[in-house]
C-alpha cells in the first residue's frame, strides 16, 4: 500500500500572513520610573489597543530604563516605542521613532481606563476576537496643510499614521475592519482626543424585539440559546407590546409605532459588499453600523517635539511652553554643531589609539616568538656540533692490539653482569603465625 503524503496547507497562510505583517510597524508600549497604578493599567490598554503588532506581554523590571528598550528594540524590527511615565504635573507619554527619530512629547492631560469606560456604557463590549486584526485610523478636524496651519501638525498627524499599517482597498478583507481608532484635533483646547471604538453591525428597520429574535438568545436569557418566551401567551405579545405594557388585556400596539431601528437615519446604513461577521451579515443585505466605545480615552497635549531619540544631544523641533528667537536658534544650533565635531573628534581618536595598541602588541608578540626561534635555533646547532664530535672521535681513533685484548676482558665482563642480572630472582616466602 503506497503512503499517504501529507500536504501542509495550514502552512500557506501562516506564510501569507507573515509576509503582509513583515512591514507592518511594530511597538514596545512601556513604562519607566515610579508609577502607580492607574498608569500600569493604562500602559496595559494602550498594549490592547496596539495589538496585534505590540508586545503584550512585555514584562518590564524596575531597573530597566529607556536606553535598555532603545538598545534591545533593533534586534526585533521595533519601530515604535511608547512610552508612559508620571511627572510631578500630570501623566507623560512619548511616542518615539526608532531608530533616528523624532520623538514627540505629549502631556496626559486626562484619561480613562477600558474598565471605565465598559462599566458605563450601556452597549460597550469586547469579545476579544477584535484584537486580531489591525485598527482602522481616523484623523478628524486636522486643518489642511497651508500656509496658516502649524507646522507642528503635520508631523502630529505622521507620526499617528506610521504607528498603523496602511489600508490598502484592494487587497483589505470587510471581517478584518473590526476596530476604529479616532484621533481628532481639538482647536479651541489645542489638544489631541485619542478614542478606541468596536466596530458592530445590526439589522435595520426591524425593532429590538424582532432583532432578538433573529438573532437568538439575548445574553439575559437563562436558556443561553434558545429565547425564551414562557411568561407570554402570544408572540404578538411580545413583538408589538411597549415596555410596561401588563399584557394583552391594555391592548396591542402598531408595528410601525414599536419599530426601532438601530441607527437614526439612513446615512448609518451600509450595503455589506462582503460577508462579515456576525449572524446573517451576508454579502448585498442592507445594515446598520454602529461604534461602541471601548476605551482608553485620552486627551494629549503636544509639549515637545526633538529630532532624535531620548538620551541624545538633539534639537528642538517645536515647544509649547518655551519660544526662542531666530539668534538662540542659530546659537543653539551652533553649539550643538560643536558637541557633535567634539564628539566625532574623540571617537576618531579613541579608534586610533586602539589602532595603535593592537599594532604595539601585535609587534610585541611578534618579537617573543623571534627570540623563541632564536633560543631553538641555537639549542640545534649546539647539538649538531655534540653529535658531529663524536663522529669525529669514531672516525680519528685508532685502537692498538693489546688495546683490543683489554676491550675483550671488558666485554666478557659485562655480559657476565648482564646474565646475572636476567637471572630471576627467587622470591621469599614468609609464613605469618597463624
Amino acid at each position: 500500500m503506497a503512503r499517504r503524503r501529507k500536504t501542509r496547507t495550514h502552512l500557506k497562510g501562516q506564510v501569507a500572513q507573515d509576509a503582509t505583517t513583515a512591514s507592518a510597524p511594530k511597538s514596545f508600549v512601556v513604562k519607566h520610573g515610579q508609577v502607580g497604578h492607574s498608569v500600569s493599567q493604562l500602559v496595559k490598554d494602550m498594549r490592547k489597543v496596539m495589538e496585534p503588532n505590540t508586545a503584550s506581554r512585555l514584562k518590564e523590571r524596575n531597573r530597566n530604563k529607556l536606553k535598555d528598550y532603545l538598545t534591545l528594540a533593533p534586534a526585533l524590527h521595533v519601530t515604535h516605542l511608547l512610552a508612559f511615565t508620571l511627572t510631578d504635573i500630570a501623566p507623560s507619554m512619548r511616542i518615539v521613532r526608532l531608530s533616528n527619530g523624532p520623538t514627540l512629547s505629549f502631556r496626559v492631560e486626562r484619561y480613562s481606563l477600558m474598565k471605565d469606560i465598559l462599566n458605563t456604557s450601556k452597549h460597550a463590549k469586547s469579545i476579544g476576537m477584535e484584537y486580531l486584526t489591525p485598527p482602522l485610523l481616523v484623523l478628524a478636524s486636522f486643518p489642511p496643510p497651508g500656509p496658516t496651519t502649524p507646522p507642528h501638525l503635520p508631523l502630529v498627524m505622521k507620526a499617528f499614521q506610521s504607528l498603523f499599517p496602511s489600508l490598502s482597498p484592494q487587497t483589505l478583507t470587510l471581517s478584518s475592519a473590526r476596530r476604529v481608532i479616532l484621533v481628532a484635533y481639538n482647536p479651541d483646547r489645542g489638544t489631541v482626543d485619542f478614542r478606541h471604538y468596536i466596530i458592530t453591525v445590526k439589522p435595520y428597520g426591524v425593532s429590538k424585539r424582532v432583532r432578538r429574535v433573529l438573532e437568538g438568545a439575548s445574553s439575559k436569557s437563562s436558556s443561553g440559546s434558545v429565547l425564551d418566551l414562557g411568561n407570554e401567551k402570544d408572540v404578538a405579545d411580545f413583538l408589538l407590546r411597549k415596555r410596561g405594557e401588563p399584557g394583552p388585556d391594555g391592548g396591542y400596539e402598531s408595528a410601525a409605532s414599536s419599530t426601532e431601528s438601530v441607527a437614526g437615519d439612513d446615512g448609518d446604513t451600509v450595503n455589506l459588499a462582503d460577508d462579515y461577521v456576525g449572524r446573517n451579515n451576508r454579502k448585498g443585505q442592507r445594515r446598520a453600523v454602529r461604534l461602541d466605545e471601548v476605551g482608553p480615552r485620552l486627551e494629549l497635549r503636544l509639549v515637545k517635539i526633538t529630532e532624535g531619540v531620548p538620551g541624545k544631544d538633539s534639537s528642538v523641533i517645536y515647544h509649547e511652553f518655551v519660544k526662542k528667537s531666530k539668534k538662540e536658534i542659530v546659537a543653539q544650533q551652533a553649539a550643538h554643531a560643536a558637541k557633535e565635531k567634539l564628539r566625532k573628534e574623540r571617537r576618531e581618536e579613541q579608534e586610533r589609539n586602539v589602532a595603535r595598541k593592537n599594532a604595539e602588541k601585535a609587534r610585541a608578540g611578534k618579537g617573543a616568538q623571534l627570540e623563541d626561534d632564536v633560543e631553538e635555533n641555537q639549542g640545534e646547532d649546539e647539538d649538531e656540533i655534540v653529535r658531529s664530535s663524536e663522529d669525529d672521535w669514531d672516525d680519528e681513533e685508532e685502537v692498538s692490539e693489546g688495546d683490543e685484548s683489554e676491550l675483550d676482558e671488558v666485554e666478557d665482563s659485562s655480559s657476565e653482569e648482564q646474565e646475572e642480572l636476567l637471572r630471576p630472582i627467587k622470591r621469599v616466602k614468609v609464613q605469618g603465625k597463624g
